[in-house]
Order: structure tokens, then sequence, then C-alpha cells
């Protein structure tokens, strides 16, 4: 019995990049040093096993929080506070036969909801907390927004912003024709390298990352209006240039979004009840579902996902 803990019994995990940066090794000596050995993966459900609370009952099917905050801060959402611990970045992740979480890091998963979409809850989490954060930021004529990045960051935001703000003109910018043609739901979509009949947008989010993060913010920076918003969500391992001359004659927020809060957990779980239509969009995001039960399932598992166009690896996770 683990006081306070609610023992859960992962069932579908979903590999994530920066899983990939770990196990491929392409973060620095110096952090990959300090921080492995580590059991990876932040993005999972599972099943409640046992609670020693009493909230949960057994058989609850419940979405694991990565984010542990260690205080609570007026100022400082818990997803920022540098004393906070993540699973899978520095401490242990859902890569195991049975994780132990305080009640306050599950939510309750809709009955009869698609588990291999469930498994990336955590993926909508963070797009959902960037539109939070982009409510509260951002002014208030919001008749265009545009998001750039065809991948699976930015379908997600997109899809986000689409049920929580339907009125809004949404305009996507991407490199790939196919990706492109994935978003049913929005209003416009353009090839980055054709954009003279793409409209100006009121407001941007940047869902890049890697090497396309500083053509993406260029191109924003040129295709915002004025006291525009940019909420920048893709990770880069090397610094990004920046046409601060333009932010500066333009008046533009640029501001960053990072994982995710307990409140952002609920939200999204909120809106699966609330628009169900976006599990159904979500679908076409699994990639390959693999049932993986030992060590070389796992590999097989993450070499699959390194192979991937698009879309999220799931694990049926049977260890």
């Amino acid at each position: 019995m683990f006081p306070n803990r609610v023992i859960v019994r992962p069932t579908h995990l979903s590999i994530c990049n920066a899983d990939q940066r770990y196990y491929q090794g392409r973060r620095s000596a110096e952090v990959l040093a300090k921080k492995l050995p580590m059991a990876l993966v932040h993005e999972g459900i599972g099943m409640v096993v046992e609670d020693a609370s009493g909230v949960y009952a057994p058989g609850t099917s419940v979405v694991m929080l990565p984010n542990s905050p260690r205080e609570k801060d007026d100022f400082i959402a818990e997803n920022y506070l540098r004393s906070s611990e993540f699973c899978g970045s520095g401490f242990d992740g859902f890569m195991q036969e049975y994780v132990a979480l305080p009640p306050t890091r599950v939510v309750p998963l809709p009955a009869g909801v698609n588990k291999n979409v469930a498994a990336f809850t955590e993926l909508v989490s963070v797009a959902v907390h960037a539109v939070t954060r982009y409510e509260a930021i951002a002014h208030g004529r919001r008749e265009v927004v545009g998001i750039w990045g065809d991948g699976n960051l930015g379908f997600i935001v997109a899809l986000v912003l689409r049920m929580l703000h339907p009125a809004t003109c949404l305009v996507v910018f991407g490199r790939n024709v196919d990706k492109l043609a994935d978003f049913t739901f929005v209003d416009e979509a353009y090839l980055t390298y054709d954009v003279s009949r793409a409209p100006l947008v009121d407001h941007a989010f940047e869902c890049c990352g890697g090497d396309g993060s500083a053509s993406a913010i260029d191109q924003i920076i040129d295709r915002i209006k004025p006291e525009g918003s940019v909420s920048l969500l893709g990770v880069s391992e090397n610094p990004v240039p920046v046409n601060t001359r333009m932010v500066l004659e333009k008046g533009l927020r640029l501001f960053g979004s990072s994982r995710s809060g307990k409140d952002d957990f609920q939200r999204t779980v909120q809106m699966y009840y609330d628009h169900p239509v976006v599990l159904d969009y979500l679908t076409s995001l699994v990639g390959a579902i693999l049932p993986v039960g030992s060590t070389r399932d796992m590999a097989q598992a993450f070499e699959a996902d390194i192979r991937k166009s698009m879309g999220k690896t799931i694990m049926l996770w049977d260890v």
C-alpha cells in the first residue's frame, strides 16, 4: 500500500519526439549523462489498480499527468516552476509495470473513449494550454488566426482552436501538400512557399520546431498584422534568429508555451465530452499500434517511430 498514491497499470503509451531525442542520444552529452538511465515516455493512459485515497475505483481508466509540482506559486503555472518534476525528463516516465501517482496527478477518461487516441492526451493538453494562454494574451480582434506547421502539433492546435473558437477563420501553412489535405476542418491551407493569396493574420501559432522554426517565425512576422500575438510551441535544439526590427515596428507579442498542468488536462478531457468529434479527427493521427511485452519490443517500437512520416506510435503496454 502506497499512502496517498494511486497505483496505475499503464495500458497505452505514446512515443513523443522528446523521447526519441533521448533514445537516439540527440541531446548533449552533458544532458544525457545527467538524466540517464531513465524510464521514458510522458504520454500515456492506464487503469487504476489501487487507490489508497479512495477517490478512484479499481478499473477506472485515467490519463496520467507527467508533471509533478513541488510548490504552488500565485503567478507561475505548475508547468513552468523550475522545482517541478517531469516524467521522462530527468525523472522516470511511464514505461514501467506500475506507476504510483498522487490522486491529483490523474484525470478520469470518458467511458468508451478510443484508448489509442487517449494515449496522447498529454500532447492535446499542450495544445489546449497554448490556446488558453492565447485567450489571455491576444487582443480581442481574432478574426483570422494562422497556424504554421503541418505535423502532429499543428494539426492538434488547429483542431483545438476549431472546437473552442468556431467563429475564427483558421489558416494553416505547411510544406507538405498531402499533410495539409488532412486539415479538413480549417478554412484555408497554403504551402509556405506560395502565400501570395493567403490572408494576413491577426495572431499566429508556430508549431514547427527544429530546423523549420527560423523560417516559420520569419514568415509569421511578415504575415501578421500589427500588435498581433505569436504563440511559440516548436522545440529547437539550436538558437533561432528573430527579426527583432519588425517585431518592434509592429509591436508584436511573442510568448512561449511548454508542457501543461492539471487545469489543461481537465479542460482537454472536458473537450472530449463537449466535442466528441474531436476524438474522431484525432484518430487520423494514430499511426502504428504495436504490442510491447519485452525490451526487444520496446526497441522495435522506437525504431518504427523513427521511420514514420506523421502520426503517433502507440505502444500497447503489456510488460
